[in-house]
């Protein structure tokens, strides 16, 4: 894994995957993954989200950007250019009993479930926060049920901290984290 570190403009390279900030050509096919019924099933509430909810979502993923310097990153297949979906940090201000924290997370279509390519781009991500943003803590949060991502946590090296439920819709999550050693 490679990283390139411009002042605005973080690019993480993997052995599949590219992971760079947004561009317009990637609202289409991340609205498509927000309005899958599938894949929305663990996000939030499990309601999916429409094109207007997703523009509005990657223009708040890049504020955090220049708020926090972390963001999600849009993720693609190097091979094919396909759009993937995302991955990277965020400050989890959706769940206020864990703050100050920054988390680690990802949401990617279907068709590159079961692939292995969640928990690569996730390891670029986790390098990506050690080394270049010194983060000495991450959190990663999931609804109870969702094992495909508690799986990526475990094989990241995070460890259960706390049960809780989502503030919102009181739905059961789990909060994972990893401290980096000194």
């Amino acid at each position: 894994m490679t990283t390139t570190l411009r002042t605005s403009t973080p690019r993480l390279t993997t052995p599949r995957l590219t992971l760079r900030r947004w561009r317009e050509d990637d609202v289409e096919p991340m609205a498509a993954i927000n309005a899958d019924p599938e894949v929305m099933r663990w996000i939030g509430d499990g309601s999916v989200r429409d094109r207007a909810e997703t523009v509005a979502r990657i223009a708040a993923w890049e504020r955090e950007w220049e708020e926090y310097g972390v963001g999600l990153f849009a993720v693609e297949d190097r091979e094919s250019g396909r759009f993937v979906g995302f991955a990277g940090l965020s400050v989890p201000t959706f769940l206020p009993e864990i703050l100050p924290a920054v988390e680690i997370g990802w949401r990617f279509g279907k068709d590159f479930w079961g692939r292995g390519l969640a928990t690569e781009a996730a390891r670029a991500v986790l390098d990506f926060a050690l080394r270049d943003r010194g983060l000495a803590r991450l959190v990663s949060v999931h609804a109870v049920g969702n094992d495909a991502s508690e799986g990526v946590m475990r094989k990241l090296g995070m460890r259960v901290e706390r049960r809780t439920t989502h503030p919102a819709h009181g739905g059961p999550l789990c909060v994972h984290v990893l401290e980096a050693r000194s």
